[in-house]
């Protein structure tokens, strides 16, 4: 660092390696092709290499621990001992097998007393949702009322250790004992996990000791849940909390880390509490820097997060040096960080990767790595050293310039339309009961109808077959004839188990927003782009750098080849508008309402040439539109309008034969009934099983009129559930909805499963159904 140079931070960086090394480490573990040393070594390996990189790119604030297996929050269960009885672990070291099975589930034998459903072999998986509002997943802790926390793993203290072996002195990195018990969930009864604060302090004080032992002299504590709307009393655990671990262990000073908003009515409470630093995310919430500034008191480090944690755009770094430049001023070099808002886990690692991305866009850029020297950049030219990194800030002003110019981004045809967006376009043209009789007349389904969520195993065959003809190695007609087979065999077998509702197997399809993306106008693909969204799935979004259009047809090909085979009703498969936007890397020059409804206009061509085609069901989804729900509730009905309008626009121009549908994952759904009812489509279909049915309550208590296929398996899991596993919880169902409500579905695509556990899965799950059927006839 320049003896002029402002201090900079990273609060952590991606874990998934250049060339996605844990992902295959992982899955070579997982399938038994390498041993336990070879995974461990390769994560060694990965936490070295970013060390290294941070250090060599400036970064003075370099972090420890960000580094996971799986998930951070599971890593925080594991280590201070909350991990349910059912994974059989009884004290001691915490083998990999019991933390793979909590994020993944078992296959083996174990009591299921972990709050699910469970009479076959293996073990359920921990609950998994999203990370507030990003498309990253958290394995949610399950605690008791009479919870015990131990220090059952000293994770933290060994990376710092390994790290400081390397020269690198690092700032652990850990999820703050708020935000762990605000996010867990009660494991029986109606207690809230924060009142076991009192118990799990003092694992928290002793793991702060020993990191002080280690020759710690920071620790990065990450408390994002400052930025919900709280209660007085989750404020009062944050005084709680903070004055006990600042007392307990006064040489460690504490940097308290918050991101994704505004602390807004919780600003007060932050900065009374006695911690030596504060982070605020100036990405998300640019509007609280003047008030934070005022708040913070002047023996805090104040750490502004103005490097965009969660999207890939430049940061235009002479506006930032003017904003930031009076705050530097008063407070003084020692009393200011200049930090990414937030991880830098939810963007890819490095844009140098792209050799094959148009070169204004790639101009328009920065991903982790050239995050990295952004804040290098920032840190001197606001330490005094402007005139060293003047040449850097005047190309990305020249960047940004241009794209603000260029033809590339816009379309005028579609500002046009638009403009041209009246009510008529909004709604259906008749009511969900009248709708109902119409396609119950027309489609002819039994009670308890069963079908998929629409993608089955993407097999190597599949992805060797997509590589090779991406590659030329097969021709456009043979990669054709494959892809034919393969929908041929799947149809065929849906047939012979008895599913009801048929989906093509989506095997032409790389990723449900990818595949869309790539056939419509204004968007770009990366190759090498990937962002983990949990354990080994990665993804790599789209980039939305100008205005969206489709110029033709994108699914109805493969959708009229599929109903050629059969007589049984295939439904049409599309990604809702929201979806696309909250899984992609959206331009930041419009607001995100309008992008989406560009979007929606794009479906909506979609979804009414399938209908011309001749599809019965057509499934929009909307995996998405939960998780793009702002943090703060005095935001939600914006987004919601906006959100619910873009799906209208979508579904609502077919006629009332026209099933729609729509799928949406992992979601807490009592919040935004109203919204979901509000969208008017058909049939939804949810994740409920690892919930073991609560999220339908939501829907029981709103008397929702529409049908609901609540999902009967978790598809994340290796583990085949039995007939009356899916029955007991298809039970619950019915306990909360009418019987001519409910379908029987997965939880979500099958698409990353094997087939040796689908067919089993859906053999019984079919079967379930049945069973239900004449149950109710004896009924």
């Amino acid at each position: 660092m320049s003896q002029n140079s402002i201090p900079v931070a990273s609060l952590g960086f991606p874990r998934i390696g250049l060339h996605r090394e844990l992902k295959f480490a992982l899955e070579g573990f997982w399938s038994g092709k390498i041993p336990e040393s070879e995974l461990l070594e390769t994560a060694r390996k990965l936490r070295a290499s970013n060390w290294l990189l941070q250090r060599d790119r400036g970064i003075s604030r370099i972090p420890s621990n960000d580094f996971s297996f799986y998930d951070h929050v599971l890593d925080t269960a594991v280590m201070v001992g909350a991990i349910p009885s059912i994974y059989g672990w009884r004290g001691g070291d915490v083998p990999l097998s019991t933390y793979f099975a909590m994020a993944r589930g078992s296959e083996g034998d174990g009591p299921a007393d972990c709050g699910h459903t469970h009479d076959g072999q293996g073990m359920p998986a921990l609950e998994m949702t999203k990370w507030f509002d990003t498309n990253y997943h958290f394995m949610v802790p399950e605690v008791s009322e009479e919870q015990d926390f131990a220090l059952t793993s000293q994770k933290p203290v060994d990376h710092f250790l390994e790290a400081k072996a390397l020269g690198i002195h690092t700032r652990p990195v850990i999820l703050g004992p708020v935000t762990f018990l605000k996010l867990a969930k009660a494991r029986h009864g109606t207690f809230k996990p924060l009142g076991l604060l009192s118990k799990l302090l003092p694992v928290y004080e002793e793991l702060l000791r020993r990191l002080v032992a280690a020759g710690a002299d920071w620790v990065q504590l990450d408390e994002p849940i400052a930025v919900l709307d709280l209660t007085e009393g989750e404020r009062h655990a944050f005084s709680v909390a903070y004055k006990a671990l600042t007392k307990a262990v006064p040489d460690l000073k504490i940097m308290l880390t918050t991101y994704f908003g505004a602390l807004a009515d919780n600003l007060t409470a932050l900065a009374d509490l006695p911690v030596a630093g504060l982070h605020v995310d100036l990405t998300r919430a640019p509007g609280q820097l003047d008030d934070v500034a005022k708040a913070v008191r002047k023996d805090q480090v104040l750490s502004l997060g103005i490097i965009d944690g969660r999207n890939i755009w430049r940061a235009d770094l002479a506006a930032i040096v003017d904003k930031l430049a009076p705050i530097v001023a008063v407070r003084g070099a020692d009393g200011i960080e200049i930090a990414s808002s937030s991880s830098l886990l939810h963007v890819p690692i490095d844009l140098e990767l792209e050799t094959g991305l148009d070169a204004d866009l790639k101009s328009w850029l920065a991903f982790a790595t050239q995050k990295l020297s952004e804040l290098s950049v920032l840190g001197k030219a606001l330490g005094g050293d402007k005139a060293v990194v003047a040449s850097e800030i005047e190309a990305v002003s020249k960047a940004i310039a241009a794209r603000a110019s260029s033809s590339k981004v816009t379309n005028a045809s579609v500002q046009s339309r638009i403009t041209t967006i009246g009510n008529d376009q909004k709604k259906r043209a008749s009511a969900f009961a009248d709708r109902q009789k119409i396609q119950s007349e027309a489609i002819k389904l039994p009670l308890f109808p069963t079908t998929t969520i629409g993608s089955f195993p993407q097999t190597s065959e599949v992805r060797k077959a997509r590589s090779a003809h991406s590659k030329g190695a097969l021709t456009d007609a043979q990669y054709e004839a494959f892809l034919r087979q393969e929908t041929e065999a799947a149809i065929r077998w849906q047939e012979e188990i008895g599913l009801d509702v048929l989906v093509h197997g989506e095997f032409e399809r790389n990723d449900m927003v990818q595949f869309f993306g790539e056939q419509l106008c204004g968007f770009a693909f990366t190759q090498h782009a990937w962002v983990q969204s949990y354990g080994s799935r990665y993804v790599r979004p789209p980039i939305i750098f100008g205005d969206v259009s489709r110029p033709k047809p994108m699914t109805v090909r493969w959708w009229e080849y599929s109903q050629s085979l059969t007589d049984k009703p295939v439904k049409g498969m599309l990604t809702g508008p929201v979806t696309i936007l909250n899984w992609s890397f959206v331009r930041d020059d419009i607001p995100r309402s309008e992008a989406c409804r560009q979007i929606a206009l794009a479906i909506r061509d979609e979804v009414n040439d399938l209908e011309a085609a001749g599809a019965k069901m057509i499934q929009i989804d909307e995996a998405a539109l939960r998780e793009g729900l702002p943090l703060k509730h005095k935001d939600w009905k914006h987004y919601l309008d906006w959100a619910v309008e873009s799906f209208r626009i979508c579904s609502s121009g077919v006629g009332d034969r026209t099933q729609v549908h729509t799928h949406m994952c992992y979601s807490e759904f009592n919040q935004i009934i109203d919204a979901i009812a509000a969208m008017d489509a058909d049939v939804i279909s949810i994740e409920t099983s690892r919930s073991k049915m609560e999220l339908l309550d939501a829907f029981r208590h709103f008397k929702y009129p529409n049908e609901i296929g609540p999902g009967v398996y978790d598809i994340h899991s290796p583990r085949v559930p039995e007939v009356k596993e899916m029955m007991d919880l298809l039970s619950l169902a019915r306990q909360r909805l009418q019987d001519r409500q409910i379908w029987v579905n997965p939880d979500c695509g099958l698409k990353t499963r094997k087939w040796e556990e689908v067919k089993p899965a859906l053999v019984n799950m079919v079967e379930a159904a049945r069973s239900l059927r004449r149950e109710h006839v004896k009924a």
